[in-house]
């Protein structure tokens, strides 16, 4: 059965190019990426990890720690890392899980068969400190993932869990956010005293929360 939005994502113990990882202890109290790939020494795969290891700062700055996974062994891992860094200029420098069988790859879905009937699906998902999945994304083998838009999603997950608020349309980070339906005008005076613009009785606008101030 697939994963749904709410659920605990599995725990598993598996090897890595970091060592075995076990993963709801190492996941810790920190959000957790998890990202899997077709394959080892395949092109679209060697750019999203040069990117991944290139932004993992910005990860980091978000209390996130990101991984990979692939169904090839360890060996491979090992080898495709030299060329990660050759031809992206980043260095692997987030775990790659070695799922060579496909223990994790069956508890996430992540074997398609109508697309693949062996290698994994091109999937991420976001999952939060209690282990709960919020973001679940899945491309076609031939499209590479936008990782800035990981970092986007995920710098919205955490500031409506922090404020009554939702996310507009191609929100950005500093940008106006919306005041949620659950909250009442007497409520909202309260809790966003810089006042908000009305557009609809729904439909309310106000500075992002952490912004004000600044």
């Amino acid at each position: 059965m697939s994963l749904r939005l709410g659920d605990v994502a599995p725990d598993f113990t598996q090897e890595s190019t970091v060592g075995p990882i076990h993963f709801h202890e190492w996941a810790g109290d920190s959000w957790v990426v998890l990202f899997s790939h077709p394959a080892d020494f395949t092109p679209v795969c060697t750019t999203e990890l040069g990117e991944a290891s290139r932004l993992k700062p910005e990860f980091e700055k978000r209390n996130v720690k990101i991984f990979g996974l692939s169904v090839d062994p360890l060996e491979k891992h090992s080898r495709w890392a030299a060329d990660i860094a050759e031809t992206q200029g980043s260095a692997l420098n987030c775990p790659l899980i070695a799922d060579a069988d496909r223990k994790v790859a069956t508890l996430y879905d992540l074997i398609h068969p109508n697309a693949d009937t062996t290698a994994t699906v091109r999937s991420v998902f976001v999952i939060d400190p209690n282990k709960k999945v919020r973001l679940e994304l899945t491309y076609p083998a031939a499209t590479g993932r936008n990782f800035t838009e990981l970092l986007r999603t995920i710098d919205s997950l955490q500031l409506t869990d922090a404020f009554k608020v939702a996310t507009p349309v191609n929100w950005k980070q500093g940008e106006d956010v919306i005041i949620t339906t659950a909250v009442s005008d007497e409520e909202a005076k309260t809790r966003f005293p810089q006042g908000w613009k009305t557009l609809k009785p729904y439909l309310r606008v106000t500075k992002q929360p952490e912004a004000v101030g600044r």
